[in-house]
């Protein structure tokens, strides 16, 4: 998945226009446009629809990368949700509430079905599961591998945490082993992980303190609620200036080695072993894709 910038996803409630038009000019790597929880009461839910359809087709979202959150599969509004958003213009879904593989298959064989129907090719629309769940955590690798569609996996905190009947600490401890299960799991996979929400929106200090976190447990994105938290978020989930110089250092001085047949290079005294190169290669690849503003 090295050829997708998935740094800030930002949740738009899409029969709310006014959050529409400040959504399309925000530099959210990712757009995902609600028909789901935030869309309330219930007939908003054909009026987002709606919404969604006529800024797509008047290009208002024109190079931006855009995952409608869909109703999950009990909620007698999927097909609706699928059926109608299934065009040009939509990248693919997150679909919420996945509780086991089971789930992402049902809805692969949803989006295949409605390609074959449009004469779409199938595959083009892609998937991020929505974590929400004790047994979703559970399932997470099952999840992941439920579909080819499934290009990145998502937690949902304020859910879990509802569902373990837990609390969410001022601290986020209570978190902390869920958002490990599901970055192990979805690297084991081979799909991206994407971070829980900040729901203390206005709390930069406690957000900078969750990226941190975050980007040490793996994560390569955040789910996003307000567009003031998308610079400190894309200063966390970007390469360095330094990062990008070492990085090109260590390939450098790794080919150069092999060039002379010595098969190890060091640096300041450490060997660069296939990890060390692996890593470098990925830091440059996503400098690559940000300077090219390069998605899904």
């Amino acid at each position: 998945m090295n050829d997708l910038l998935l740094r800030s996803l930002m949740f738009v409630p899409s029969h709310n226009e006014k959050l529409m038009d400040s959504a399309a000019k925000s530099n959210a790597d990712v757009l995902l446009l609600d028909v789901e929880d935030s869309v309330q009461p219930f007939n908003n839910k054909q009026i987002a629809r709606d919404t969604i359809l006529k800024y797509i087709q008047a290009n208002t979202f024109k190079n931006k990368r855009i995952f409608p959150r869909v109703n999950d599969r009990e909620s007698g509004e999927l097909l609706k949700d699928v059926f109608q958003l299934t065009v040009d213009g939509i990248n693919g879904f997150m679909y919420p509430k996945a509780k086991r593989g089971e789930d992402i298959y049902f809805f692969d064989k949803l989006l295949e079905t409605i390609e074959y129907e449009k004469g779409i090719p199938v595959g083009t629309f892609k998937i991020i599961p929505l974590i929400e769940t004790a047994s979703a955590v559970m399932n997470v690798q099952e999840i992941c591998t439920a579909s080819p569609r499934v290009i990145a996996i998502a937690y949902g905190s304020e859910d879990f945490v509802t569902d373990l009947e837990g609390i969410h600490d001022l601290e986020h401890q209570s978190l902390f082993t869920p958002r490990a299960m599901i970055a192990m799991g979805a690297r084991a996979a081979g799909v991206i992980p994407i971070d829980t929400v900040h729901v203390r929106v206005h709390d930069l200090e406690d957000l900078e303190k969750n990226l941190k976190i975050s980007k040490n447990l793996g994560f390569e994105g955040m789910l996003v609620l307000n567009p003031k938290e998308i610079p400190l978020v894309h200063q966390y989930y970007s390469p360095t200036k330094q990062e990008v110089e070492d990085a090109k250092a260590m390939l450098s001085m790794a080919d150069q080695a092999k060039k002379e047949g010595e098969g190890v290079a060091i640096i300041n005294g450490k060997f660069i072993g296939p990890p060390m190169i692996k890593a470098a290669k990925k830091t440059l690849i996503k400098e690559s894709l940000i300077n090219r503003g390069k998605g899904v």
